[in-house]
């Protein structure tokens, strides 16, 4: 057995041992479903606060806490495949949203299916803005057909609430013109910080389609039938029904 070497002290203390390396960290598994669904949460929050081209996948997959390679084994058709998954998860979530109730007047049924609306708008704002900002260079015909998609079923779902089979071109216009009057109401109310009371917005846009169906009425006999069923069904009592006859000067 060797002898340890001295000095005047005592023994030389051995060595210490080299302390391990830390080991790099890997990125944390998801069951396949579960990241790809966060894979498009995060591409959404990143479309909504910078314009898609300015979003790389090295920025999703930072986000995401990825490597690049594994984004690509999602979406292997890149960053544009991406964009289109995170539009469609978007609009569908929002579609659904679009259920009107059966009970209660045409008014208060109308109040509710936007009180659903603005509730998406409130808890997706980035999915929402990243669905209907156009104007980016990632916009494809399919990208804009997901849009198209969400406002056909918005156009279909009032038209059902309406009690309409079939719309004249006039109905048509109205009800696309009220859509599109929601749409940027709603773009407004979160590019201004949410400062206008959500129940005053919601009843602003209920008035605004009995207003702009009023105007309609006076040039399509079809929309003047509908807006007569609708203040029947609301009753004589009915506050924005005895607004709109002093308006129009009807009993």
């Amino acid at each position: 057995m060797e002898a340890r070497p001295t000095t005047a002290t005592g023994p030389v203390p051995a060595p210490a041992a080299p302390e391990p390396r830390p080991r790099r960290a890997g990125y944390r598994r998801l069951p396949v479903e579960q990241r790809r669904e966060q894979l498009i949460a995060v591409a959404l929050e990143l479309f909504a606060h910078r314009p898609p081209e300015e979003v790389s996948l090295d920025d999703v997959a930072e986000a995401a806490d990825a490597s690049r390679p594994l984004v690509y084994r999602y979406f292997a058709g890149g960053k544009q495949q991406l964009y289109e998954a995170a539009l469609r998860t978007a609009a569908d979530e929002l579609t659904s949203r679009f259920a009107v109730p059966l009970t209660g007047t045409p008014s208060e049924q109308l109040a509710a299916a936007l009180d659903g609306y603005f509730a998406f708008v409130a808890e997706h704002d980035a999915g929402y803005s990243a669905l209907l900002r156009g104007g980016s260079v990632v916009e494809t015909a399919r990208t804009s057909a997901i849009v198209d998609d969400v406002r056909r079923a918005a156009l279909k779902r009032t038209l059902r609430h309406l009690g309409v089979r079939e719309a004249g071109p006039r109905l048509t216009l109205l009800v696309r013109s009220w859509i599109a009057v929601v749409e940027g109401a709603s773009l407004s109310w979160l590019d201004e910080g949410r400062t206008l009371p959500v129940d005053g917005l919601r009843d602003w846009l209920v008035d605004q389609f009995t207003a702009m169906a009023a105007a309609t009425a006076l040039h399509d006999p079809q929309t003047a039938e509908v807006l007569a069923g609708l203040l029947a069904l609301e009753g004589p009592r009915a506050e924005r029904a005895e607004r709109l006859r002093a308006v129009l000067g009807t009993p």
